[in-house]
């Protein structure tokens, strides 16, 4: 009996086989397109799945405008920051975060909604803040990211 061969194989950065995906959010659940994204990003539905290494897949989020919240979170819900200064507690609802990823000043690719949810999502480490870069979201159906050659997959067929 060859013992050599029970041995477990961890996968790392110069073995992950990282692909580009797209994503359709049209009318999305948003909490649970971004539980299903945050898999892809962590490599949860590939074989080779190590939890300490980066070996998901580059995520590109398109119409991320026609994402939907169920019942009354898109004014009801409220996320709090604080800026570091006294009386510096902000908060905001998605509906502002919306409006906010709408803006033209933003960075594009970057959401503000999407990144403060899929952060909960994520490892809080080195590792998540490494995945979070990883994740494209952009308001219309293009993209700038045609030279990766992208796979277009249905999120609602992954568990």
């Amino acid at each position: 009996m060859d013992t050599l061969s029970y041995k477990t194989v961890s996968a790392n950065v110069e073995t992950a086989q990282k692909e580009w995906v797209v994503i359709d959010a049209t009318d999305q659940v948003l909490g649970r397109l971004c539980a299903k994204v945050a898999k892809i990003l962590r490599g949860k539905y590939k074989p080779n799945y190590t939890p300490h290494a980066d070996c998901g897949d580059n995520v590109i989020i398109i119409n991320a405008d026609k994402v939907v919240l169920t019942g009354k979170k898109w004014t009801d819900r409220v996320y709090l920051s604080y800026t570091g200064y006294p009386g510096g507690q902000r908060e905001c609802t998605p509906a502002i975060m919306k409006l906010k990823a709408e803006n033209k000043h933003m960075k594009p690719g970057m959401n503000p909604l999407f990144i403060k949810v899929m952060k909960g999502m994520l490892p809080k480490n080195r590792l998540g803040r490494r995945l979070i870069e990883n994740m494209h979201v952009y308001n219309g159906g293009e993209h700038p990211h045609a030279a990766q050659n992208p796979k277009v997959i249905d999120i609602n067929k992954l568990k």
